[in-house]
């Protein structure tokens, strides 16, 4: 008598298969998704006999689905210009702390908690390697990363002045001319500083730095900060000073900030005067300083070694954290947990947690998603075989019923 088992099994594999199928194409959508696919095996053998040349003669009792492997293929990057998104170009996936629990994801469409913290699509933390100051230390320890609005570049005070300048050399001497320069303290207020300039003797100026009284604690005239002379040759280059004053400093300041000590720089870096004195009117064309004041983060950007840079209000950009990235011997070994997570098992191996870029783990793109790499060409040629695979099986039922019914008639005529 046929064995009903056998045909059922294939029903069974089958229908199993076209569930991995279903699912495939209902996650067509899904951010980062990984196709599966069936494996079926055949099931242990009869031994009825064996040929006259001691060949077994076997009967095989059906098939089952032996594994279930996912396609960890990199699907396509599509831009959103979205900051909080990320999509792993490579090996690796995202590491986030769920309730305690360790999830690893490739869905980056992130987003920024009511704590500032940097969030999965399921609510997980983010983790990764917090900065301090800015700085992004190697022996930082896992955590989650923040994104708050409200953080702050600190103020920087002001250590080099510089001013492109002529002085005319037509004035004769008596001629003045002035030029304001504002700088930063340390606690990042600004300061107008006045540059006055007095022809002497000709080719000779003098220089007076003056500071507001009120912005030191004084009253009166203006505090001079400090004085010297400008020498230039026949051709007006400058030649006195030689090289750039340093050590000017402002003490006092009203503001309770910490004294200043600041350079003005009279040579670029390739030595040339920034200073000249020709027949023209005396102007400044520029005036630059590297203090600046504090500043609130207005923005951030994600790097391709996982670097989330803030962009502040001051102008300046600082690192706040590092995104890590987990690799596995063994991916075909992660457990699936929903939400688009993995969970480490024995057969995957422990997770090996890094920067992107380091270790065999790919790289990210900031404001970009990892499209789902289910082929929807290959999921419906797939949904066929299945169906005629169950269409099959189960015309083998009916035969085997058909064959079974026969017999029992037989039986019924004896």
């Amino acid at each position: 008598m046929p064995s009903f088992s056998t045909a059922l099994s294939g029903l069974d594999s089958e229908s199993q298969a076209l569930s991995v199928i279903s699912n495939n194409l209902a996650n067509l959508n899904t951010v980062a998704f990984k196709a599966q696919s069936p494996d079926f095996q055949d099931l242990f053998y009869q031994q009825i006999g064996s040929s006259g040349a001691g060949d077994p003669i076997q009967i095989g009792v059906g098939t089952t689905v032996g594994a279930i492997s996912s396609n960890f293929t990199q699907g396509s990057t599509e831009s959103t210009g979205v900051p909080t998104d990320v999509a792993i170009q490579g090996n690796g996936f995202l590491v986030e702390d769920n309730d305690g629990l360790r999830e690893y994801t490739r869905a980056g469409d992130l987003s920024v908690g009511t704590d500032g913290q940097l969030l999965a699509n399921d609510g997980g933390e983010v983790l990764g390697y917090a900065a301090v100051n800015g700085v992004i230390s190697a022996s930082q320890t896992l955590g989650p990363l923040s994104v708050a609005s409200g953080q702050t570049s600190p103020p920087n005070p002001t250590a080099n002045v510089e001013i492109n300048m002529n002085l005319d050399s037509a004035g004769g001497v008596g001629s003045t001319f002035s030029t304001p320069v504002t700088i930063t303290d340390a606690q990042g207020d600004s300061h107008v500083l006045t540059f006055n300039f007095t022809n002497t003797a000709a080719n000779t100026w003098t220089y007076n730095i003056t500071i507001p009284a009120a912005d030191v604690g004084a009253t009166g005239a203006a505090v001079s900060v400090g004085t010297g002379t400008l020498k230039f040759n026949g051709s007006g280059v400058l030649t006195t000073p030689a090289a750039d004053v340093t050590g000017l400093t402002i003490t006092g300041f009203a503001d309770g900030a910490s004294n200043l000590t600041f350079n003005w720089n009279l040579y670029d870096a390739n030595k040339n005067p920034l200073v000249t004195q020709v027949a023209s009117p005396s102007a400044a064309s520029s005036t630059q300083q590297d203090g600046y004041s504090s500043g609130t983060l207005s923005s951030f950007n994600i790097q391709a070694d996982g670097t989330i840079q803030g962009v502040f209000s001051n102008g300046q950009t600082l690192a706040l954290g590092q995104i890590a990235l987990a690799s596995f011997a063994n991916v075909q070994g992660l457990s699936r947990n929903g939400s688009n997570n993995y969970l480490a098992t024995l057969a995957s191996g422990a997770a090996n947690i890094g920067a992107p870029a380091t270790g065999g783990r790919g790289t990210i793109a900031g404001g970009s998603l990892e499209e789902s790499n289910v082929d929807i060409a290959t999921e419906f040629a797939n949904l066929i075989l299945a169906e005629r695979g169950y269409q099959a099986n189960a015309k083998t039922v009916t035969t085997f019923d058909e064959v079974t019914q026969t017999a029992i008639n037989m039986q019924a005529g004896v």
